[in-house]
């Protein structure tokens, strides 16, 4: 249902997933072939999923999220510090899915321009409207796919530091650490840059 958008909503299957996403990484940077990846994500579920089903799906999101960048980022993610490897990862997603990115290019930067102090459930609803000028397909998610996506981005949010919680929706000025920043700035990946530089 989602499939073929602009703004992809594969997001649904896990917000940024660091621990998970650091033993991804590995496998790609080590060319898993089908074999062992099947083996690695289904027999031994190194992703520590309750079932098979649940650890390819997010496996999937994962590999689709990470196969966007280069294995300079894989580098990062694998061996970089906590807050490295989260905003690896949130450059990753952010470029996978433009719900995430242009939330914060839009909604965030904005609410730090006018001195608004949190997000709320409002922000995304008009956030949606927006998109489905853009895309026509945002209009047919169900009510229950438009909650779903909204608590994911908003865990991403909390989980990179751009909100203090769920809860208190809270903005949060973030710093791009100099490792990231330059990663984003050699490898043209501008509008990830863009979408994460959007707190004083």
């Amino acid at each position: 249902m989602l499939q073929h958008s602009k703004y992809n909503g594969e997001i649904v299957a896990g917000s940024l997933l660091i621990s998970e996403s650091r033993q991804i990484a590995r496998l790609l940077l080590d060319g898993a072939d089908d074999k062992k990846w099947h083996r690695k994500i289904a027999v031994e579920n190194i992703l520590q999923k309750k079932s098979p089903k649940s650890s390819e799906r997010q496996a999937r999101l994962i590999k689709n999220r990470l196969s966007m960048m280069n294995a300079e980022l894989w580098e990062l993610i694998i061996n970089g510090s906590f807050e490295t490897a989260t905003q690896a990862i949130l450059a990753a997603s952010i470029k996978h899915s433009h719900l995430v990115g242009d939330f914060m290019d839009n909604a965030i930067r904005q609410h730090w321009q006018t001195f608004t102090k949190h997000i709320s459930g409002k922000d995304w609803e008009d956030f949606l409207r927006t998109c489905a000028q853009i895309d026509p397909k945002v209009d047919a998610w169900s009510a229950n796919t438009r909650m779903k996506l909204r608590q994911v981005v908003f865990r991403i949010l909390a989980e990179s530091g751009y909100i203090e919680n769920t809860k208190t929706c809270l903005l949060l000025p973030v710093t791009i650490v100099p490792e990231i920043r330059a990663f984003l700035l050699n490898n043209n990946e501008t509008y990830a840059l863009r979408c994460m530089d959007v707190t004083p």
